[in-house]
C-alpha cells in the first residue's frame, strides 16, 4: 500500500491538535481542581457525575451521531435526503434523552439526590443538541469549526468549575454549573453551522423509515457499549466506593482519571481522522484491510513509547496532575497502562465493524468483553483489592486484542486461499 493513506492519517491527526490538546487541558485543570479543594472522595463523585453525562449521551453521540456523519457526508446541506437524515437523528436523540430522563427521576443523581435531576435533563438536552450541530459540522467537512466549538466546551465547562468549586459552592451545584456551562455551547454551535451553510435552508422533515431503519445500526451498536461498557464502569465505581470507601478509591480513580484523559486524546483522533477514511473505504475490503494494519504497525510501537513514557513519570505526575495524597496510586498504574495499549489496538479492529455496518458481531465483541470483564473482577478483587481492578481490564482488553487480531488472521487467510483458489482456475 503506498504511504499516501498513512501521510494523510498523520497529518489529520495533526490537524486536530487544537481540539483534543483543548480538551485535554480542560480535563487536566477540572481535575486538580476537585483533587485539590474538593473534600475527599471529590474526585471519585467528579467522574461518577461524568460518567452519568458519558451515559446519557452515549446513544446521540456513539452512536446516532456516528451514522449521520457517515450518511450526511455525501448529501447537500438542506437536501430533501439531507433533511430526512437529519429529521431522524433529531427523533431518535431526543427519545434516547427522555428514555434517560425516565431512568434518572427513579434513581436520583450521584451525591444530589432527585432535586437536580430537572437542570441535569436541561443541560443534558443542550449538550445533545451542541453534538448533533458538531456532526453535521463534520459530515459537511467544517473541521476548523468543529475545533473552535471543542475549544469553546473545554474552556466553559473548567471555568465553570474554578468559578464555584473556588467559592466553596456544595459539589452537586459545582457538577450541575459544570454542565450547564458545557450546554450553553449550543448557541454558539448553532452559529457555527448556520455560518458554514451545513444546514442549508433547513426545515423540519419527518424521519423517513430508510433514514431511521440506517441510524438504528449505529444505535443498537451504542446501545451494546452503554450496557456493557459505560455501565459496567459505572457499577464498578459504586461497588468500589462502598467496599473500600472515598478516600481509597480515590487512588484506583486517579488512575482511571489519567487513562481517561489520553483515552479522550486517543479516541478524538481515530473517530475524526482514522474512522472517516475507514468508512470511505468499507466497499473496497482489501484496501480497508491494508490501511487498518498499516496504522496498527504504526501504533503498536508508538502507543508502546507514550505509555512508557507515562510510566516512567510516574512519580512526579500523579502529583502535579492530582494532589500529593494520590501518589499511592502509582501501584495501580502498570496494569492499567498495559490495559490502554491492548484497549487501544483493539478498538481499530471494533472501528472496521462500525465502518462496515456490522451490528452483530459489534455486540457479540461487546458483551463477550464485558462478561470476561465481570468474571475477572469477582476473580481478582476479594484476592488483590483494588489493584484487581486494573488486572481485571489489564487481562479483559489482552484477551479482546488476541480474538480480534485471530478473526483479522483467519480473514486475511481466507481471502488469500480465495485469491489463489481463483487464480488456479484461470490458469486451468
Amino acid at each position: 500500500m503506498s504511504a499516501s493513506p498513512i501521510r494523510s492519517f498523520l497529518r489529520g491527526s495533526l490537524g486536530t491538535g487544537v481540539a483534543v490538546a483543548a480538551r485535554a487541558a480542560g480535563a487536566l485543570v477540572v481535575n486538580k481542581l476537585f483533587a485539590t479543594y474538593a473534600p475527599a472522595g471529590g474526585l471519585t463523585l467528579l467522574a461518577q457525575f461524568q460518567n452519568l453525562m458519558a451515559l446519557f449521551t452515549a446513544l446521540p453521540n456513539d452512536g446516532v451521531n456516528v451514522g449521520l456523519v457517515k450518511y450526511l457526508a455525501p448529501l447537500r446541506p438542506g437536501s430533501p435526503r439531507h433533511r430526512a437524515w437529519l429529521g431522524a437523528a433529531l427523533a431518535l436523540n431526543a427519545l434516547a434523552l427522555l428514555a434517560g430522563a425516565a431512568v434518572l427521576a427513579g434513581t436520583g443523581l450521584p451525591g444530589g439526590g432527585r432535586a437536580g435531576v430537572p437542570v441535569f435533563v436541561v443541560g443534558m438536552a443542550l449538550l445533545t443538541g451542541q453534538g448533533l450541530l458538531g456532526a453535521v459540522l463534520l459530515a459537511a467537512g467544517r473541521l476548523r469549526a468543529y475545533i473552535g466549538l471543542a475549544v469553546a466546551l473545554a474552556a466553559l465547562g473548567t471555568a465553570a468549575v474554578a468559578a464555584t468549586l473556588l467559592r466553596g459552592a456544595a459539589l452537586p451545584l459545582v457538577l450541575l454549573s459544570y454542565l450547564l456551562a458545557q450546554g450553553l455551547t449550543v448557541l454558539p454551535a448553532l452559529w457555527l453551522a448556520r455560518r458554514a451553510g451545513a444546514l442549508g435552508h433547513w426545515r423540519w422533515a419527518a424521519p423517513s423509515r430508510p433514514a431511521l431503519r440506517g441510524l438504528g445500526q449505529f444505535l443498537l451498536m451504542a446501545v451494546s457499549s452503554l450496557v456493557f461498557g459505560r455501565a459496567v464502569d459505572y457499577a464498578l465505581r459504586n461497588h468500589l466506593l462502598a467496599t473500600y470507601g472515598p478516600a481509597r478509591t480515590d487512588l484506583w480513580q486517579a488512575v482511571a482519571k489519567l487513562s481517561d484523559n489520553y483515552t479522550m486524546v486517543f479516541g478524538a483522533v481515530m473517530s475524526s481522522v482514522f474512522y472517516p477514511r475507514l468508512s470511505a473505504l468499507a466497499a473496497q475490503p482489501r484496501e480497508a484491510r491494508r490501511y487498518l494494519l498499516s496504522v496498527l504497525a504504526l501504533l503498536a510501537p508508538v502507543l508502546a513509547a507514550g505509555l512508557g513514557l507515562v510510566f516512567a513519570c510516574r512519580s512526579w505526575l500523579l502529583p502535579l496532575l492530582f494532589a500529593p495524597r494520590l501518589l499511592a496510586a502509582q501501584a495501580l498504574l502498570a496494569p492499567q497502562l498495559l490495559g490502554d495499549w491492548a484497549k487501544f489496538l483493539s478498538w481499530l479492529f471494533l472501528f472496521q465493524l462500525m465502518a462496515r455496518a456490522r451490528t452483530g458481531p459489534y455486540i457479540a465483541v461487546q458483551a463477550a468483553s464485558a462478561a470476561v470483564f465481570a468474571g475477572l473482577l469477582a476473580l481478582l478483587l476479594p484476592r488483590l483489592g483494588l489493584a484487581g481492578a486494573v488486572w481485571a481490564h489489564a487481562a479483559r482488553y489482552g484477551l479482546v486484542l488476541a480474538a480480534c487480531a485471530a478473526v483479522q488472521l483467519k480473514g486475511k487467510l481466507g481471502t488469500r486461499d480465495r485469491e489463489e483458489g481463483a487464480d488456479f482456475g484461470r490458469a486451468a
